[in-house]
């Protein structure tokens, strides 16, 4: 995200700022509101600050992108709209807008009959590009409008080397064919558009190699071979000059009926309102002449998820348009019968509702589907072709003229049909609970649903917002009237999530049955580690976890994964992250039990856990290299672990990981693997901490405690005690002192002085905590004394720093600042940025309560920046709200403001009791402006 004001560039300030003004480039003029706005940048959880920090961002970018414009009067380029704001730039200000308006000038002069002219407009489009759209704004790279903006990209490419090939400037056009190749390595339409390329521009060996490679690539990655449209280009290549194919005999057709097949409508049909408008638009601009050829929307998702539903609910509401005739099929990809429909098939059934005679239909398949464009040609039918298997099975039902729509459906992504056929994708997810609760209403009525809110509620969570099972307990519902919506809830809550609660007599209603049917369409390496995924813990998947859990290599299970996710039984949300819903988790945990053994799950999970303890203890050792470190043993053979280049990469990994590391703790402590128990609590503690996650830690740390107390082994339960101390500690729990105290015995016995001195630091933050400065003093003069008889310059520096914050607590400014300082030159030489930061923070303290206010916001700076820089995030809102103070009473109000504000933004997702407070400050600012 870049902007300029006469050629200068500005700095458009932190990545939340930026991300702001990239939603509103985006929307090209058009309104954002608020929460459209609060949805993009923070999804499902935003902070209770979210439209403060939204409108101090608008603030920010108003100065700076109308440093002139007077005061108290609108702003120009950034007006208020609503409870939004849009982004008003003067034409061609904005990449975007110009990108968009010469592609469809290109569109206009290729109608036109002008290729050239089109190829030159197109040009010029592409030439905008400079690399991925808000290329460094991470949190909007899953954003839809970011992805249909690459999309739209993409099509430009293909449609700009098409004409370039065709107007004999093949030659011109390889660089640009060759980079939208290398970009999509495994796309046939891009790598046959390249070797057709080499061929117009007479490298013919070029073509060939073109060929051989990605033939090869196919194989190795998705083990497949070439489609059709590759294999045209090379059959083009070997024989350049094929004689043109003779005429078909002219079939002539009488007048045919109109066919309506649809099946009859979804009622009550619910959600799904922003999957509606997308299919709306695409209409619109069909209607509208925008769009020249076959719009085709393929619509896939998860087994059960409604794809069928939205297609024929969609179709419906627009069959008028299409006076023509609505033409039906279930292809059958998925049928537990195994009889796929052919296409040839389908074209025969498309043929007789058209009144074609028996007699007229051409023998050959080919000849068939050219007849069944012939009649299509000039007329305006809906297609709808549902349950589709992959994108061959739909090219030969595709119309090869403009005025019909087709809808797609498959649980498979069509991935071909997108890139190859201009496909527009439409992705079905699980239901939102507001999506989910209007269906249950739609389906029992509101009085029903509103008797038992919470039980709801509940079924909806244990349904985990899949259309299927959530229609099936409605069913169950309607026909027992006098059962209750908590007396379901009940009988769903008894089956542990399972899905005995949600079979029936009809396959097809029945969860468990319409799972098997995409199961069962899998290879058998797919289907192997379908099962065994059942046994990850975890909201998310790793293409490494994976690996480890079926004992393969990473590029070996990276094909096994993509079948997994074009058979949408497990979901791509980031690159190289799956995710799986509950139900589709509970199938595979019932299949792994049934058809795997014992010890080859217990092995599987060793192998997995395996990957934990060491990918989470190599990233912990590169967040905090000076922290003392523990021995693993040798991962096991079929362990992959993900290759963590730096301290970023670390962070990176263990903030995705986060969730799937706690569920990983509990399950090895469930399976009996205390080692990975305890091993895991430890690797975990300094990211914990950074963030702080006090309840987390508290949470692996009893999980490390019982594991020690069952290995019955002192130095993991005293470093368990020692952990929980802390933590409870700053959770304000009364039995912190106790686990404190608890691990000094252990430290005692073990002979263990370094750790004994830890405890003793511990120790003063409690009697800090009850206003005993005296005594904390005299607990951290005893640390100092421990690491320094050992020789630990690390915990020294601790000390020391421990020691003067006490002492400026008791008013000795001058031996606080000695031992402050002092630690500060320690943890310097040691290249310690962590410590470095605590011991700035403290010296901030020191001068703040001297009245050295420049000095000390100088220090609460420094240390902030440290903080930012090593990812501490408690530490760093510790910071703000420091510098927030010492800003305060310098008379810097509108700083100050802006810090606190920074801080609570940090706070408040992991709820720490220490945002009321910053919370409170906010309040008294924001009174005294308005006074």
């Amino acid at each position: 995200m870049r902007a300029w004001r006469d050629e200068e560039p500005l700095d458009l300030g932190r990545v939340g700022q930026r991300a702001l003004l990239g939603l509103l480039a985006l929307a090209c003029g058009q309104p954002l509101s608020r929460a459209e706005l609060v949805d993009a940048l923070w999804g499902d959880t935003p902070p209770p600050s979210a439209a403060n920090v939204i409108q101090t961002c608008v603030k920010h970018l108003r100065r700076l992108l109308e440093p002139g414009r007077p005061p108290r009067t609108p702003s120009a380029i950034l007006p208020s709209v609503g409870d939004g704001y849009a982004l008003r730039l003067p034409e061609g200000a904005l990449d975007l807008v110009r990108f968009r308006h010469l592609t469809v000038t290109a569109a206009g002069a290729h109608q036109s009959g002008d290729p050239g002219l089109a190829a030159a407009h197109l040009g010029e489009a592409l030439r905008l590009w400079h690399g991925s759209p808000l290329a460094d704004i991470p949190m909007l790279a899953s954003h839809p409008k970011v992805v249909a903006l690459a999309e739209e990209r993409r099509a430009a490419l293909a449609r700009y080397g098409e004409l370039m090939i065709a107007t004999n400037a093949a030659r011109d056009a390889l660089p640009v064919l060759e980079q939208a190749a290398a970009e999509q390595p495994l796309d046939e339409a891009a790598q046959a558009r390249l070797i057709r390329g080499y061929q117009a521009a007479g490298r013919r060996a070029q073509a060939f190699l073109a060929y051989e490679e990605i033939r090869r690539r196919l194989a190795e990655v998705l083990g497949i071979d070439p489609g059709p449209e590759l294999v045209a280009a090379h059959t083009a290549l070997i024989k350049e000059d094929e004689p043109p194919v003779a005429a078909a005999k002219s079939t002539a057709v009488p007048e045919h009926p109109v066919p309506s097949q649809l099946p009859a409508d979804v009622a009550p049909f619910t959600g799904r309102e922003r999957h509606m408008r997308k299919l709306d638009d695409l209409l619109e601009n069909m209607t509208s002449g925008r769009a020249k050829a076959v719009v085709i929307s393929a619509v896939s998702g998860t087994a059960g998820v409604g794809k069928t539903a939205l297609a024929v609910h969609f179709a419906h509401q627009v069959r008028h348009r299409f006076p023509d005739g609505q033409l039906y099929v279930n292809l059958r990809g998925f049928d537990p019968s195994g009889s796929v429909m052919s296409a040839a098939e389908a074209v025969r059934g498309f043929l007789e509702a058209f009144g074609v005679p028996a007699d007229r239909i051409p023998a050959s398949p080919h000849a068939q589907t050219a007849l069944y464009r012939s009649l299509l040609a000039d007329r305006r039918v809906l297609v709808l072709l549902d349950n589709a298997r992959d994108a061959e099975q739909v090219r030969p039902l595709l119309p090869g003229s403009p005025g019909c729509l087709v809808l797609v459906t498959s649980r498979n992504h069509l991935t071909s049909l997108v890139a190859a056929d201009g496909a527009h994708p439409v992705t079905l997810n699980l239901l939102s609970p507001v999506e989910a609760r209007a269906l249950l209403v739609g389906r029992l009525g509101p009085d029903r649903v509103a008797a038992h809110p919470g039980a709801a509620d509940e079924i909806i969570t244990l349904c985990a917002g899949l259309p299927l099972a959530i229609a099936i307990v409605a069913a169950r519902a309607a026909t027992h009237p006098d059962s209750t919506l908590a007396t379901l809830a009940e009988q769903l809550r008894l089956a542990g999530g399972g899905l005995d609660a949600l079979t029936g007599d009809d396959p097809t209603i029945d969860v468990r049955t319409v799972f098997s049917w995409s199961y069962h369409a899998l290879t058998p390496t797919a289907a192997r580690l379908f099962r065994l995924l059942g046994l990850h813990p975890g909201p998310e998947i790793t293409v490494p976890t994976a690996a480890s859990l079926d004992g393969m290599s990473t590029a070996q299970v990276r094909p096994v994964l993509a079948e997994l996710v074009r058979a949408n039984l497990i979901t791509e949300h980031s690159p190289g992250r799956y995710v799986r819903h509950d139900l589709l988790r509970s199938y595979a945990m019932e299949l792994v039990h049934t058809f795997d053994p014992e010890p080859s799950r217990r092995a599987a999970l060793h192998r997995l856990l395996n990957h934990w303890v060491h990918t989470a203890y190599a990233a912990d050792r590169l967040i905090d290299p000076h922290r003392e470190p523990i021995t693993l043993a040798p991962p096991q053979p079929g362990v992959a672990l993900e290759a963590l280049a730096g301290q970023e990469q670390a962070l990176s990994w263990l903030t995705g990981e986060h969730a799937v590391l706690l569920a990983a703790v509990e399950a090895a402590a469930a399976a009996g693997f205390d080692a990975h128990t305890w091993q895991l609590a430890w690797a975990m503690t300094t990211f914990l901490e950074r963030r702080g996650l006090w309840h987390d830690l508290a949470a692996v740390q009893g999980a490390a405690l019982l594991a020690g107390e069952r290995l019955d082994d002192r130095w993991v339960r005293a470093h368990a005690h020692r952990r929980l101390g802390h933590f409870q500690l700053w959770l304000g729990r009364d039995d912190a002192e106790t686990h404190l105290l608890e691990a000094l015995d252990l430290y005692r016995e073990l002979g263990d002085e370094c750790g004994q001195g830890r405890i003793h630091l511990n120790l003063a933050l409690v009697r800090e905590r009850r206003g005993q400065h005296r005594a904390a003093l005299g607990h951290a003069e005893q640390a100092a004394g421990i690491f320094r008889a050992a020789g630990e310059r690390s915990g020294l520096a601790g000390a020391c720093n421990a020691v003067g914050w006490y002492h400026a607590h008791l008013g000795g400014y001058q031996d606080a600042f000695a031992y402050c300082q002092g630690a500060l030159d320690l943890y310097q030489a040691a290249g310690d940025e962590m410590g470095e930061s605590h011991a700035w923070d403290s010296l901030g303290y020191i001068y703040n309560l001297q009245g050295h206010r420049q000095r000390a916001i100088l220090c609460y700076q420094r240390a902030l920046d440290l903080r930012r820089k090593v990812g501490y995030r408690y530490f760093e809102a510790s910071a703000l709200n420091n510098l927030g103070d010492v800003q305060q009473a310098a008379g810097e109000v509108d700083a100050a403001r802006l810090a606190w504000q920074e801080a609570l933004d940090i706070l408040d997702p992991f709820g720490h009791p220490d945002a009321s407070g910053i919370r409170a400050k906010l309040h008294r600012a924001d009174a005294a402006i308005a006074c």
